[in-house]
């Protein structure tokens, strides 16, 4: 990334002392429960109540965490694909996101089952016979397996690829005593590890292929999961570029997240010396880029649209530019693209905290809204006033208290460093791909 990063890391017993004991505030925990506790008791009311907007605040939020959780995961593989060095000290705090995606697939499961019919306008409707090209595939059993398929294959690749990741760690550092709830786990871990240098080599080679399959799945998967929970509410449109949209959008929404949980977890821990400013300037360059990405494809479904002129195409976009939606519509762009953009465009604005907070910080309420303006106009159609109110803020609060929840839990349990890929004196070997049954050096076609 920037070139500049000095690989000179402390002993592992020095990590003991300065991570092993490091536990999340107890206060912030406490609040995130409580905000979870109470969003999700309002979903759990508005189901019971048959208030219908309390599942499509559910689904909307639904899209918004779990692609910005399993993004997380996917960007930890991608960083196992290249062997990258520079993430050492910060990758695992991508790698918590993944504590996430077992309560994503419980939710999932309720917005296929329970949900189904309250959520997507084509359910149980006439509708779905008339747009005969698409009734095989929206079909409900198909929908329904397809679903529960891809994310929960998603979600079982990224537990075992992070779980390998966090073995290493935990396994080379036994007087490291976390959250009691893991207790288990992580005696799981220690049982039978070998060898340093010979463990080292064969969890890279198992990462390195579970690496490319979450990547793939993610991709891939998401794309599918896009059609199926998004672009389906609006039956009768359909566009190329959709599902890389609301993909990007979760990526990003994964780099601007991260990157204040880095600075956070930075002074939170103390460890300004191993989470430099040049990690910092390195989440500034992703940011940036990510948001430019963001910005050109979102703008390259419009264009195209704008120009073709095809009222089969224009509606998606004159329903989300009139009335009630425009305001909401208008905004993203500024939030996501806009600020951002012009915002981080310098190295300056990159390093210098309170800016690089703040916009990134508009840039995730702008994906939020992204996902809100993604599902409910197609929903509600034409509307004399905005449904925007307790039941989307109040789910949105108990859905992210729910995040931070699991979040927590898992930093809490599992060393908050990769210390094994940072203090193991083989470690520069994986650059080098060896079989780990002899230690050889791998020919260059392997």
């Amino acid at each position: 990334m920037s070139g500049v990063h000095h690989y000179h890391y402390p002993s592992r017993e020095e990590f003991q002392k300065r991570i092993g004991d490091s536990t999340v505030p107890k206060g912030l925990k406490t609040a995130a429960l409580i905000a979870a506790v109470l969003g999700m008791g309002l979903f759990v009311v508005g189901a019971f109540m048959g208030e219908q907007r309390a599942w499509h605040s559910l689904l909307f939020n639904w899209i918004f965490l779990a692609s910005i959780s399993s993004a997380g995961v996917a960007f930890v593989a991608v960083q196992r694909i290249v062997t990258a060095r520079w993430s050492r000290p910060i990758v695992r705090y991508f790698e918590g996101y993944v504590a996430f995606l077992p309560v994503a697939f419980i939710l999932l499961l309720l917005i296929i089952f329970p949900g189904r019919e309250a959520i997507f306008t084509w359910a149980g409707r006439e509708t779905l016979e008339a747009a005969s090209e698409k009734g095989r595939y929206l079909d409900p059993m198909w929908f329904t397996l397809r679903g529960i398929v891809i994310f929960g294959s998603m979600v079982a690749l990224m537990i075992a690829f992070v779980y390998r990741s966090v073995r290493l760690d935990v396994a080379s550092m036994p007087k490291f005593t976390g959250a009691k709830w893991a207790e288990g786990i992580r005696q799981r871990m220690r049982s039978g590890f070998g060898e340093e240098r010979r463990e080292l080599h064969d969890a890279h080679q198992s990462m390195g292929k579970l690496g490319v399959a979450v990547a793939m799945v993610f991709g891939l998967g998401w794309c599918v999961l896009a059609w199926d929970y998004s672009m389906s509410l609006t039956l009768h449109w359909q566009q190329t570029m959709y599902s890389w949209i609301v993909l990007m959008a979760g990526w990003l929404g994964m780099i601007m997240s991260a990157s204040l949980l880095i600075l956070w977890w930075r002074k939170q821990m103390q460890v300004e010396d191993l989470v430099t400013v040049n990690h910092v300037w390195d989440m500034g360059k992703l940011a940036f880029a990510f948001t430019a990405f963001f910005g050109y494809i979102s703008f390259s479904q419009y264009l195209v649209i704008w120009y073709g002129n095809l009222p089969e195409e224009t509606h998606f976009y004159n329903l989300r530019l009139s009335g009630s939606w425009k305001a909401i519509t208008q905004l993203i762009p500024i939030l996501a693209f806009i600020l951002p953009f012009g915002g981080l465009i310098s190295k300056a604005a990159k390093v210098y905290f309170p800016t690089f907070i703040l916009f990134a910080s508009a840039s995730l309420l702008g994906t939020w809204l992204h996902r809100y303006i993604e599902v409910y106009p197609s929903i509600y159609g034409v509307v004399d006033s905005l449904p925007f109110g307790i039941w989307e803020v109040g789910i949105a609060i108990g859905m992210i208290g729910l995040w931070f929840t699991c979040y927590f839990a898992f930093m809490d349990a599992f060393p908050k460093m990769r210390v094994f890929m940072m203090t193991s004196p083989y470690r520069d070997e994986v650059q080098v791909p060896v079989d780990p049954r002899t230690m050889e050096p791998l020919p260059a076609h392997e």
